[in-house]
């Protein structure tokens, strides 16, 4: 991208449960067109720049509190993002873009509704779609029984026996394999390895599209994980998901009837989003 030699782009870094974000208020739209894009690739850069999973701009919108526009760290622009949802809903409050603790706004994936309390917040996922249980799977020379749903974005869910399974799975190369899985071209798929610890509790590790690498959360593989675990009978809500930073994610959700256990509805994603610190981007680190 081009930047004036000079500019400072104002921002903010915030983190849900380990996934961080860069968070730009963008309503007077000093980014246009597809810039975020390559300030997304450049940013999100570890060491040499500010370092996150993705990029949040913040801009109006005439129907709702604000709209969106959400990039990965390589720069493609996502649907939807659980943990950055939470981010964007709790900075918009910080800075007096909205006056009350509730509100909503746009994503690619439709209207996100939030409600914030301290540095706690439960976010309303748009409806769960597209549930497949039991697919046959073959990767790295094994056949696996995969699960596939989409929450906003598309994941797919492995089961670990154990929790040393899950501690010494190579969540990288099977990760990365399965994300790229034809079965799920073009768009791809998350991929989540889940260990049921109890009725309420899950262990979860992801390897998240558009960051190419194993993240210390994802919201929405949380949420698929606890859906797909419910379908199967393993989980009843609420659900606690422990993902890799160590905290705690929580997954309500209702199921109509036990005889339909797989028509969810009113999913909601609760944590914390903490702001981390509030600085000015450099042109000198937006270089390729």
């Amino acid at each position: 991208m081009t930047v004036r030699a000079g500019q400072r782009i104002r921002f903010s870094k915030m983190t849900g449960s380990g996934n961080d974000f860069i968070i730009i208020d963008n309503r007077s739209k000093l980014l246009d067109g597809d810039k975020g894009r390559e300030l997304a690739r450049l940013a999100c850069r570890r060491k040499l720049s500010v370092g996150a999973d993705g990029l949040i701009l913040i801009e109006n919108d005439p129907e709702v509190d604000f709209v969106w526009r959400f990039y990965n760290a390589d720069g493609s622009e996502a649907e939807m993002c659980g943990n950055g949802a939470r981010c964007a809903a709790r900075f918009a409050y910080l800075k007096g873009m909205v006056q009350k603790p509730q509100l909503a706004f746009r994503t690619l994936a439709g209207v996100i509704e939030a409600e914030i309390t301290g540095s706690r917040v439960k976010i309303r996922m748009t409806p769960p779609h597209g549930l497949a249980m039991d697919l046959p799977i073959e990767a790295q020379e094994q056949l696996f029984s995969l699960h596939f749903v989409n929450t906003g974005v598309p994941h797919v869910v492995l089961f670990a026996e154990s929790e040393q399974a899950l501690e010494t799975l190579d969540v990288f190369n099977l990760g990365r394999t399965l994300r790229y899985h034809p079965r799920f071209q073009p768009a791809g798929a998350n991929a989540n390895f889940v260990f049921v610890r109890d009725a309420h509790h899950l262990s979860i590790r992801t390897y998240e599209r558009g960051v190419e690498a194993e993240t210390l959360a994802c919201g929405t593989g949380s949420i698929a994980s606890a859906l797909v675990a419910a379908a199967r009978r393993f989980v009843e809500p609420p659900v606690e998901v422990q993902t890799r930073s160590g905290e705690m994610l929580t997954i309500h959700f209702k199921t109509p009837s036990r005889s339909d256990v797989t028509d969810f509805s009113e999913v909601y994603l609760e944590g914390d989003a903490r702001m981390v610190y509030e600085a000015e981007l450099w042109d000198e680190t937006l270089v390729k």
